[in-house]
């Protein structure tokens, strides 16, 4: 049997939409969600007159932060490497890898902050929710520290 130039358009369009097909089905069957990658409950207060600044923190190798507070209340999410953090009201050190999270509460004193490696540069994306106009960040103690 020979194939005109006809039939094989023919049987490359069957073809086409026979993948077509496939791909649209596979499309259909939803993949299975990612977990959060964090959940917290944050502060009952009125946000009225609020905003969210975010900023980029580079810890270059073996950086270590001085103790200090925010306005309001904290997002951080790392980006890059592991830091280390100490927040008053939140138990003993801890460390956080990319992908990781944590909160600092309103009040809150950011007791110790570093990067975890004296090799590895590390970045974290920090949220600060405040008043519009407050001083974002303070050294010292907080209110709750």
């Amino acid at each position: 049997m020979i194939m005109t130039r006809r039939d094989a358009v023919a049987a490359f369009a069957l073809f086409a939409s026979v993948l077509e097909l496939d791909q649209n089905v596979a499309a259909q069957v939803p993949a299975a969600p990612r977990p959060p990658v964090f959940v917290h409950d944050l502060p009952n207060l009125s946000m009225d007159g609020w905003e969210v600044t975010v900023s980029h923190v580079d810890y270059p190798p073996g950086r270590v932060g001085t103790e200090h507070h925010h306005a309001g209340f904290v997002l951080a999410y790392v980006l890059e490497g592991s830091i280390y953090t100490k927040i008053s009201g939140q138990g003993e050190r801890k460390t956080y890898n990319a992908g990781q999270m944590f909160y600092e509460q309103p009040g809150a004193t950011h007791e110790e902050s570093g990067n975890a490696s004296q090799t590895v540069p590390a970045k974290l994306l920090a949220m600060i929710f405040a008043k519009k106009g407050a001083t974002l960040t303070t050294p010292g103690r907080g209110v709750g520290g």
